[in-house]
């Protein structure tokens, strides 16, 4: 490894925490992942061990934030699916209908306009929108109000009646 890894631990593991600490509000968690990111320096010897290992923590960060949501977001679906004992094979396709529905809308916006979305169905405030995104946070109404309508017209579209649920 060109540099010696303990004087970049030395001189980068403070800032590399505080760093993940702005990404995930978790002190715990910020160390734990810039933990991580040095045991994948030694594996993977990178030229550029201070630069590789921001790029690294940052990813991981993000990947992280991904799966919490995509968890949160099965949560909270699994809580509102309706007792399967009480619906009618009618109720199940036209439920199955519009989860296609919504999943080609969805398919239909940018990836940042989708996640954005999704981390704010999640429950992300604005500001841990914005540090998981990079955008900016003054960004984060006009994206969502943007992503929303955008989801909105895509789900229109895809419609065949053209009456989308929420307008009845």
């Amino acid at each position: 490894m060109p540099d010696d890894i303990a004087e970049v631990y030395r001189n980068t593991y403070p800032a590399l925490v505080r760093f993940l600490y702005r990404k995930v509000w978790d002190a715990e968690r910020a160390e734990d992942l810039a933990q991580e990111a040095f045991a994948r320096a030694l594996v993977h010897r990178p030229e550029n061990t201070r630069g590789w290992l921001f790029v690294v923590a940052a990813n991981m960060a993000r990947d992280e934030a991904r799966r919490a949501a995509r968890e949160k977001r099965h949560l909270t679906l699994l809580k509102s699916e309706p007792d399967a004992v009480h619906s009618t094979p009618e109720d199940d396709i036209d439920a199955e209908t519009r989860t296609k529905r919504v999943r080609a809308a969805l398919d239909e916006l940018t990836p940042r306009d989708r996640e954005a979305l999704l981390l704010w169905d999640a429950g992300m405030s604005y500001d841990e929108i914005a540090v998981q995104t990079g955008l900016a946070r003054g960004a984060i109404g006009t994206t969502l109000a943007r992503a929303r309508r955008r989801l909105v017209d895509a789900y229109d579209a895809g419609l065949e009646g053209g009456q989308h649920v929420a307008r009845g």
